[in-house]
């Protein structure tokens, strides 16, 4: 089944969903660097464009003569949503919110079997509303009938506590029906940060990358801060910081928010949300459980569910960006088995979303 991945980033979404059974024919984004990534590891059919000044008619036009198809079974992407974030401080007008509702008025234009967006769970709340229902006007009135949900990344075997919204639409006409897959993972069973970087060995000092694994990269960190980390113990924070180590406005604000900055990640626990500034842990609770450094890009990447064999280009800040702006690749292969089933008439079941699974981790 053809694939259109808009707003693709660096790949997850292509990457899962081609283990599904899709093939992307076409994907786009404006990053350089998630373009280079996306192209490296998984075809040259990616584009740099900017999508938010494109015209849809003309670009789906455009869009299918350069994939040399006549018809689309998926388009799917992930339109950025800084703008309604939970952590977002700005204006609710942000100029980011609009491109839910160019990537709608792009995907209906190439008029697909499917589509399917992910966004941040905000998008389905109060801060969102006004934007998602400008996004399901348009498909409804161009023949699809929209659904959505919160999905939970670790009830489907991701080592990470990571909610995202999904917005399936099927074209009217096919008379298909849509289900949204059930937790394959209760709390007990979900993966943890010892499954997912266990293994890893430490990155070389001197911050090179490691010669066996891609992206495995020491931070550079200020003395001051490692004194800081040094008294976190494993699952601990900034509460843990002795009072005279403590920045002056966390001792003006003790107790209260932002309890996660200095925090280190549990062995026994899935990671909380890989942000794209996961290399920094004094933006969160990304230091490793107990060498006293920020986790690396490849420990982010498979947090994520990368496999080590997908290798990101760019600088630091801007792997890191890729990796935490990302679509976790096993995510998008359950939902992708869902679609592709719905398309055939079919409804797969549990034992079936369990089988063909992304090779995450060492055997």
């Amino acid at each position: 089944m053809t694939l259109v991945d808009l707003f693709c980033g660096a790949g997850g979404l292509s990457l899962g969903l081609r283990t599904a059974g899709f093939d992307a024919v076409y994907a786009a984004d404006w990053d350089r660097w998630a373009c280079e990534t996306y192209r490296n590891n998984l075809g040259e059919h990616v584009h740099q464009v900017d999508l938010a000044s494109a015209k849809p008619a003309a670009y789906a036009a455009e869009i299918l003569e350069e994939a040399g198809a006549s018809s689309i079974d998926l388009v799917a992407g992930g339109p950025p949503c800084q703008g309604f974030s939970v952590q977002r401080r700005g204006a609710p007008d942000d100029p980011r919110n609009g491109l839910a509702t160019q990537f709608a008025r792009i995907a209906v234009a190439l008029r697909p079997r499917a589509i399917m967006m992910e966004n941040v769970p905000t998008i389905l709340g109060a801060r969102g509303k006004t934007h998602l229902e400008k996004v399901y006007q348009v498909f409804r009135r161009a023949g699809y009938t929209p659904n959505a949900k919160v999905m939970e990344a670790a009830e489907y075997g991701v080592p990470q506590m990571r909610r995202r919204a999904f917005v399936v639409a099927l074209r009217n006409d096919l008379d298909a029906g849509f289900l949204f897959p059930e937790p394959l993972r209760s709390s007990e069973e979900f993966a943890t940060v010892r499954d997912a970087i266990g293994d890893l060995p430490e990155p070389p000092v001197d911050f090179s990358e490691h010669p066996d694994f891609p992206n495995h990269r020491r931070v550079k960190t200020s003395e001051i801060n490692l004194r800081r980390l040094s008294h976190v113990p494993e699952g601990g924070g900034r509460l843990d910081i002795p009072e005279e180590l403590q920045l002056p406005c966390h001792r003006n604000d003790n107790g209260h928010r932002h309890l996660d900055v200095y925090g280190r990640l549990w062995w026994n626990r899935p990671s909380g949300t890989i942000t794209a500034m996961f290399d920094n842990f004094t933006r969160g609770r990304f230091a490793h459980p107990s060498q006293n450094r920020s986790i690396t890009g490849r420990e982010g990447a498979r947090l994520q569910s990368f496999p080590d064999s997908y290798v990101f280009a760019g600088p630091k800040k801007d792997v890191a960006r890729q990796i935490g702006n990302a679509v976790a690749p096993r995510v998008a292969e359950v939902m992708g088995i869902c679609l592709a089933g719905s398309l055939r008439g079919e409804i797969p079941g549990s034992e079936e979303l369990r089988q063909g699974f992304l090779p995450m981790f060492p055997q």
